[in-house]
């Protein structure tokens, strides 16, 4: 079937109002053309691990896709992507890993990731994005010092999926949402993903995903320490969107909280009046992009 029928297949099936119809990922090598001048680089980065703890589970792929993009969001050329495979130091990977991901001993044997690669194309970007940085940056930093130095975004959190009537944030659901579909779960395949959603515009309010995303990269955030809060609050705290923190990692045993700073006074108010009952003085963490998302903080 020539492309020109299958468009008009297609668009008959839409009118219909009976059918959506999902197209394959696109992979555009530019999304807008540019002069380069006033473009940065950033990478879409995509990692699967052996597990969930940075603190046991290893790296075994890594996707990095570089792309140049101006600073109200607007994303130009796409670079020379590179994906890397690595078998596991320690033991092999669970079965779980391997059915989730595809990726098998076999497949990793003697593979390790080229440390050099990473290196050159990740000192080139002033920003680093991740589906779920949170998990992403602990596991990089931890692999190569040079995550550390950059700058962070998380396409997962820090894009108001709900407000823009979307019931989830995970990358399929949001990809299917947005009319198209791709092989999930190897790191490369889902950095092309998830650049192809910052591409777009937000459904409800039809703002620029990735301007929405670095508008709310660039906040600072204040992180308050709940310290010797009452025992008996807890479920108050968290309830309230507080953490908990054992204190084994160096950090204050204790409940905490990520807040803007247009959000800091009302908080400590709240502290002091539902859960001290007096005024306090806590501990706080000013995080930027820098440091948003390490285990450094």
């Amino acid at each position: 079937m020539l492309p020109e029928e299958s468009e008009e297949l297609i668009q008959r099936l839409q009118n219909t109002s009976n059918f959506r119809v999902l197209r394959k990922l696109p992979c555009p090598r530019e999304y807008n053309r540019s002069n380069r001048a006033e473009t940065k680089i950033a990478v879409y980065l995509d990692l699967e691990t052996t597990g969930l703890n940075f603190r046991n589970a290893e790296i075994i792929e890594i996707g990095l896709v570089p792309f140049r993009y101006s600073s109200d969001g607007k994303i130009f050329e796409v670079l020379e992507a590179y994906n890397g495979l690595q078998q596991p130091k320690a033991g092999s990977i669970p079965e779980e890993t391997t059915r989730i991901t595809g990726i098998t001993n076999e497949m990793v044997r003697d593979q390790s990731i080229d440390t050099d690669k990473v290196s050159k194309i990740v000192s080139a970007a002033s920003l680093i994005i991740a589906h779920n940085a949170n998990f992403d940056r602990k596991f990089a930093e931890t692999e190569f010092e040079i995550f550390s130095s950059k700058a962070w975004a998380c396409s997962m959190s820090q894009i108001p999926w709900r407000e823009e009537g979307l019931e989830g944030a995970k990358l399929e659901y949001l990809a299917m949402k947005h009319g198209f579909f791709y092989d999930a779960h190897r790191a490369t395949t889902d950095c092309y993903a998830g650049l192809e959603l910052l591409s777009r515009h937000l459904p409800k309010s039809n703002r620029p995903t990735f301007g929405v995303l670095l508008d709310e990269a660039r906040k600072n955030t204040k992180r308050i320490w709940a310290e010797r809060a009452p025992f008996d609050l807890k479920d108050v705290l968290k309830e309230r969107g507080y953490r908990w923190n054992d204190g084994n990692d160096g950090r204050p045993k204790a409940w905490y909280i990520d807040v803007i700073d247009s959000e800091f006074k009302d908080e400590i108010s709240f502290l002091s009046k539902e859960i001290y009952m007096r005024e306090v003085d806590l501990p706080v963490t000013t995080i930027t992009a820098m440091e948003r998302f390490s285990s450094r903080v």
